[in-house]
């Protein structure tokens, strides 16, 4: 029986048939989604029900983005600069400086500002690494793979995350985790495929980070990311009040589902269907989650590894916390850390900024690689942008021309440093990395031809690595 009744929005999503299953159906050839396909070699994505086959062999099965909101200093952690402290306190060139876009240091007197801390060359591979990072660099500098070209479009921290997370600095974007869910469906039955977890430090200016950064924007809402707190309930409401007994609330849930699929046998509205998937996994999260948040299974030598009693809602906390999420299937894990926003007194402040997320950073890496999932693992390191060579008193700008993030993980070079800034670390000039190749590159390591991942939307085929020409940095790549 037909529905009587159609909404506008279903009808254009019906009509079309399915723009998420086309979507994920085009990016392959027709033979590779052909019915006559044995079972066994089939993929089934359980969320969109059509074959979603990779476009290539992929590396990772997951990722997970330590992110260091505020814009960490490239110039005091990861690129040394003997040029910039030979030229400390002395005008900055201008033929650097003149018609670049600057932020809060517009009609100063741009003086260069040096490296406030020493560099050292770590490990076999001689990375070169502040001295401010002891447990990473002396720990974890041979798994590393340093970016020092990035440069992105975006001055400002808003619209800055919203190009890192999104591919755009229109907001209303998917953010990259709902692409990956979209693209390859959950691992996890009873916990989200994208997860978020956000902490704060003690020593930079805290920008606040919007929802929207984990957005599921114009694709499918159950694609959107799902914030965890790192202190108290992991998320709000996710256990039943006094009384209310696991069946009793499974029967609440039952005849819930119930009416949501009257309505959706009526209206045929894919947003309805979005709902009900989401109270079952809701419902599946009042178990799964306070196990997974609970950490007295964890040894005491893995507790001492990250420097956590676990639950404070530090970033060590949070990193423990990934791991777990990580071995029970969630696809994408994102940890904010906001302290890295330092125009001021930047000496001091970044070497505190760092202490925060040293230990939890390396003992991730570490922890993995005795689990022996580093190998299908890839762990993002970075910011939003970088902070200016110039002096903004005892601190340093926003900076959008050049700044190094690292990578670690399955199908990236270890101990390896590519690109470079030029010897005042203002512009990246050698092998530049552009937000979109990071995209690129991270989507190809999960087996996306990011180029033939699209989704339409506006009469548009939209992708995350955006319109203009991007490449995945296949020098970066084992």
């Amino acid at each position: 029986m037909l529905p009587t009744h159609i909404a506008r929005r279903a009808f254009l999503y019906n009509s079309g048939l399915s723009l998420g299953s086309m979507a994920l159906a085009s990016l392959l050839p027709r033979t590779l989604v052909a019915d006559d396909k044995p079972a066994a070699e089939r993929k089934v994505d359980r969320w969109t029900g059509v074959l979603n086959p990779l476009h290539h062999e992929p590396k990772i099965k997951r990722v997970i983005w330590l992110y260091m909101a505020g814009g960490m200093s490239h110039l005091d952690t990861f690129d040394h600069k003997p040029k910039l402290a030979e030229m400390h306190g002395q005008p900055m060139p201008e033929s650097i400086t003149k018609g670049q876009q600057i932020a809060q240091l517009q009609g100063a007197q741009l003086k260069c500002f040096g490296p406030q801390h020493e560099f050292k060359q770590w490990g076999k591979s001689g990375q070169s690494i502040s001295v401010i990072w002891p447990e990473l660099a002396s720990k974890c500098a041979d798994d590393l793979c340093i970016i020092r070209s990035l440069f992105t479009e975006a001055i400002n921290h808003d619209p800055a995350h919203t190009f890192m997370n999104t591919g755009s600095m229109i907001a209303g974007r998917p953010a990259m985790g709902s692409w990956l869910l979209y693209g390859l469906g959950a691992e996890a039955e009873d916990l989200p495929g994208f997860v978020v977890m956000v902490s704060t430090g003690k020593f930079g200016q805290k920008q606040p980070i919007a929802a929207r950064q984990w957005h599921s924007g114009f694709l499918p809402g159950r694609f959107q990311g799902v914030e965890f707190r790192g202190t108290g309930d992991p998320v709000l409401y996710v256990g039943n009040p006094a009384g209310v007994t696991p069946s009793r609330q499974r029967d609440v849930v039952d005849a819930v589902q119930e009416l949501n699929e009257l309505f959706d046998a009526e209206r045929d509205d894919p947003e309805v269907a979005t709902r009900i998937s989401q109270y079952e996994l809701a419902f599946r999260m009042q178990t799964s989650v306070p196990k997974l948040m609970d950490i007295r299974d964890e040894p005491q030598h893995v507790l001492d590894l990250y420097g956590t009693k676990g639950g404070d809602g530090t970033f060590a906390s949070n990193c423990l916390l990934a791991r777990r999420l990580a071995e029970h299937g969630v696809r994408f894990i994102q940890l904010y850390h906001r302290d890295w926003d330092h125009h001021g007194s930047v000496k001091t402040h970044v070497a505190g900024s760092a202490a925060e997320v040293d230990r939890g950073a390396a003992a991730l890496i570490a922890d993995l690689k005795q689990r022996d999932m580093l190998k299908d693992t890839l762990i993002v390191f970075g910011s939003e942008f970088g902070r200016t060579p110039m002096a903004q008193g005892d601190g340093r700008d926003h900076h959008l021309a050049g700044f190094t993030m690292w990578l670690a993980g399955g199908g990236i070079k270890p101990g390896f440093s590519y690109g470079a800034t030029d010897e005042l670390g203002y512009h990246a000039t050698e092998n530049r990395v552009s937000v979109h190749d990071l995209h690129a590159t991270i989507l190809h390591l999960l087996g996306i031809d990011h180029a033939r991942f699209t989704y339409k939307f506006q009469g548009l085929d939209m992708r995350l690595s955006g319109v203009e020409p991007s490449r995945v940095v296949k020098e970066i790549l084992t």
